[in-house]
């Protein structure tokens, strides 16, 4: 095999015409791995269209995208062991994350008699009691397609911390996304839609950012009559954007009315957790997952200990929200009705506040867990502690609370396959295989749920051709995937 010096000496010997350079055949792909390997290591997300600009500037040859996307894929199989490997090594790699990690879980499951992947769930002992003990009880749900050999879609749940920071909770990793895979994760849960993504989807549908905009404000409306209202202008904008929204039921989308309570949040901010591992979505299963857990362990590490400087009560973004309160309450009339009610007049009208029962008719009080401007008037006209009002979960030591339980580094796969290999393997270590189709070339399709489709009935499709359900004939892919080679 040649070396970069000698390709460079025919570089410069060579006299003849531009396309005799084409795909040299002494740039076979192992060379090209000699070549990348490095780059690789310092930027896995190297295209194959870099690969080819890099070696044709350096060398002068040019050499077919096919071989160079042969040469990524063999690279990073070389640095981070291949994604057949990944799969095969699941069940020794959850064991380690619940040995290391007590009372993490972290299980494979698998589907037929060769033991294909079906999905992986993971959830760290730090996450699980952070969330049970400081975080809002808020649950956002979101998915991102993997890039590496074979099909899978990474799951993710996250919550909010005391902070009204993303708060990653468990995620997991499936074959295909769809319907069955979300049930899976959360079989009883009630689900809301995604403000973000019902935003994008009017936007798409009638191309009108008035629209989105009143859309917006209806959704963050707390009261009946201005939430009436905004629906009555976005009657005037489209009637048939008011049509078309009618399909979604106000309680799946609209802060007012909610089965529960949000705290404001409509939207599940799960984009910042999937750019997380934007640069990791080529690698083989296992090493996504060792990206997830270190980004975990930098990101409990940095909050307990930013926390730790905090001298108030309430968490920074609470406090803020209390001051704005206090700002406001100094402009208001506040008359005393007795011991719990009040009545607090503003310039724009008035509002009952009860701190007996933690409520105002603003219902901001109760929708967001923090006393609203008029519930603030009361108190400092009762000389009230505020503070004594606000919901335990925007706490500076809930917050603290929330990232007490550090997690512990994982070993690397050399010294726990050492170990999985000296006693005899057990059932339930059983050799996981790779989904049985591979991923297909070119950029992954996006599968995100449309909203739409959230207040369809379901009902099962089924393939004449490969015999599976989920798509027809017409769409499905068996003749374009290749089958795997055994682990």
């Amino acid at each position: 095999m040649p070396q970069p010096s000698q390709l460079e000496a025919l570089r410069q010997q060579h006299t003849c015409g531009k396309n005799a350079q084409n795909g040299h055949h002494q740039a076979s792909v192992d060379w090209i791995v000699n070549f990348i390997e490095e780059r690789l290591r310092d930027n896995i997300n190297y295209k194959p269209k870099d690969i080819l600009h890099d070696i044709h500037k350096q060398y002068g040859i040019t050499i077919p995208y096919k071989q160079a996307w042969r040469a990524k894929e063999r690279g990073l199989a070389a640095i981070y062991g291949s994604s057949e490997e990944g799969y095969c090594l699941l069940p020794s790699f959850c064991e380690q994350i619940k040995k290391t990690n007590s009372g993490s879980i972290a299980e494979v499951f698998t589907a037929g008699s060769d033991n294909r992947f079906q999905r992986l769930f993971v959830s760290f002992y730090a996450s699980i009691h952070g969330f049970l003990n400081g975080c809002l009880p808020v649950v956002g749900v979101g998915g991102i397609q993997l890039k590496s050999k074979y099909l899978g879609t990474l799951l993710s749940a996250t919550s909010f911390d005391p902070d009204g920071e993303l708060f990653p909770l468990a995620f997991g990793v499936v074959d295909v996304e769809s319907d069955e895979s979300w049930m899976w994760k959360f079989p009883t849960s009630s689900h809301a839609i995604c403000m973000q993504h019902l935003s994008e989807s009017i936007s798409k549908e009638f191309k009108n950012s008035r629209l989105v905009h009143l859309l917006w404000k209806a959704a963050y409306s707390t009261t009946t009559s201005g939430f009436k209202e905004k629906l009555a202008e976005i009657e005037e904008v489209s009637s048939e954007a008011a049509k078309w929204l009618q399909q979604f039921s106000p309680s799946r989308w609209a802060l007012l009315y909610f089965e529960g309570k949000r705290y404001g949040h409509l939207s599940s901010n799960i984009e910042e957790f999937n750019r997380w591992i934007l640069e990791a979505r080529e690698l083989p299963i296992i090493q996504v997952i060792e990206r997830i857990h270190r980004k975990l362990m930098a990101e409990f590490e940095e909050r307990q200990a930013k926390s730790n400087s905090w001298l108030s009560v309430l968490t920074p973004s609470a406090e803020k929200r209390i001051g704005e309160a206090i700002s406001r309450a100094s402009t208001y009339q506040v008359l005393r009705s007795d011991e719990v009610e009040f009545e607090v007049i503003s310039t724009e009208r008035s509002e009952i506040v009860n701190i007996g029962t933690h409520t105002c008719s603003c219902r901001d009080w109760q929708l967001y867990g923090i006393p609203c401007s008029h519930a603030v008037a009361a108190f400092m006209s009762s000389r009230k502690d505020m503070y004594a009002f606000t919901e335990k979960c925007f706490t500076v030591a809930n917050y603290r609370e929330t990232y007490s339980e550090g997690l512990n580094p994982i070993p690397g796969k050399i010294e726990w396959r050492k170990e999985s290999e000296t006693p005899p393997m057990e059932d339930d270590m059983r050799v996981v295989r790779p989904p049985k189709f591979r991923r297909p070339p070119g950029r992954p399709e996006k599968k995100r749920i449309c909203v739409e489709d959230l207040n369809r009935e379901k009902h099962t499709v089924h393939c004449s051709r490969c015999n599976q359900t989920g798509h027809y004939k017409t769409t499905c892919k068996a003749e374009t995937m290749k089958s795997i080679e055994q682990c």
